[in-house]
């Protein structure tokens, strides 16, 4: 390896240029790194005060924090990659709490050697998903460690949001006789992630279903429906999710085979891995609780959204002191949907 040491008066060499350990040391290299990409990505008013931290307008109403860090495997995937991937699963997080979400931060973990090529699209990738998303990255941190000690690159991001007047969402709120919605199709991105790893194709391609989904929970907020519990059921699938909540409010759930949607390459992934698509990861897909009155009224608002236009009732809350996911078959029979003693599919985001 040259002993000559980098000119940090140059623009940085994206195309052929890797991290070094310079970039995490807090002097002119990583000021570089930061000013070039990171801030060249990112720029809005709040991170150009160039502070420790940055500095918000007040809010009216209750905050809602939510931190999420991102290890997926591998970086790039079939509908997205890890840089979307870290904002839209911290904006739902906070989302599902009824919150409007107003603002991320995101720290980053280098590993040497990592190309800055690769650094740059997720970065750029990043900033397009908080455009689109209105939820600027205000505030961040990186950190560089040697080659061997990381995997590329990890992404931890919080975000902050304000709870709209008369919102009260929990998962300890669920009642019998309420209804369950889904907003699509289960399985997309745990999939798409598990075949892209192993090298698997299929005869149609699985695309994550990653996916902001404020715009969506808002248009359901406005519908006047009584919603008890929203949850984005990420890993461990809708069955993990459910029965937490089951455990939360103290309820059972009968859920229906038949109304669970499934696309059918994902289907017919799972069946050759031996996996059952209740407890594959999604990334852009809301479970939705609500009072039973309100049940179609919500159903009809979500499939007025893009992102919900496969919504359904997939089933209802009842009374059960052993709080267990029940749900009928295809074929008739009926079986427990329990919790997994592990996790299927790791590294999924």
């Amino acid at each position: 390896m040259s002993t000559i040491k980098p000119n940090y008066t140059r623009p940085l060499d994206i195309k052929n240029g890797r991290v070094d350990m310079s970039h995490g040391s807090g002097g002119r290299a990583m000021a570089q790194l930061i000013s070039e990409l990171f801030a060249a990505a990112f720029d809005n008013e709040y991170l150009a005060q160039g502070n420790d931290g940055a500095t918000l307008p007040a809010a009216n109403g209750r905050l809602v924090m939510a931190t999420d860090s991102h290890v997926v495997s591998p970086l790039f995937f079939a509908g997205g990659d890890i840089g979307c991937l870290s904002v839209h699963g911290t904006i739902n997080d906070v989302a599902v709490m009824g919150a409007q979400p107003l603002y991320l931060s995101a720290s980053f973990i280098l590993e040497e050697g990592f190309l800055l090529a690769d650094l740059k699209r997720i970065v750029e990738s990043m900033a397009l998903a908080s455009r689109e998303a209105g939820v600027p990255v205000v505030t961040g941190d990186t950190k560089v460690v040697e080659q061997g000690k990381g995997d590329g690159v990890f992404i931890t991001t919080t975000g902050v949001g304000v709870v709209r007047e008369g919102v009260n969402l929990s998962g300890d709120q669920a009642k019998p006789g309420d209804k369950i919605l889904l907003s699509g199709t289960i399985g997309d991105h745990g999939m798409a992630i598990l075949s892209q790893r192993e090298g698997l194709t299929f005869s149609a391609p699985i695309v994550s279903d990653t996916a902001a989904l404020h715009d969506l929970i808002a248009a359901m907020l406005d519908s006047g429906a009584q919603l008890r519990v929203l949850r984005d059921p990420t890993r461990g699938g809708l069955a993990t999710t459910l029965n937490e909540i089951a455990k939360q409010s103290g309820v059972g759930m009968m859920l229906h085979e038949s109304a669970i949607a499934v696309n059918q390459p994902v289907e017919a992934a799972c069946e050759f891995l031996g996996l059952d698509p209740l407890y594959v990861a999604n990334e852009g897909k809301l479970i939705a609780i609500c009072a039973p009155a309100d049940a179609q009224t919500l159903l009809e608002v979500m499939r007025a959204h893009p992102l919900a236009r496969e919504a359904a009732i997939i089933g209802e809350v009842q009374e059960d002191a052993h709080g267990f996911v029940q749900m009928t078959t295809k074929l008739g029979g009926r079986r427990v949907v329990d919790w997994l003693a592990g996790e299927q599919l790791p590294r999924i985001c």
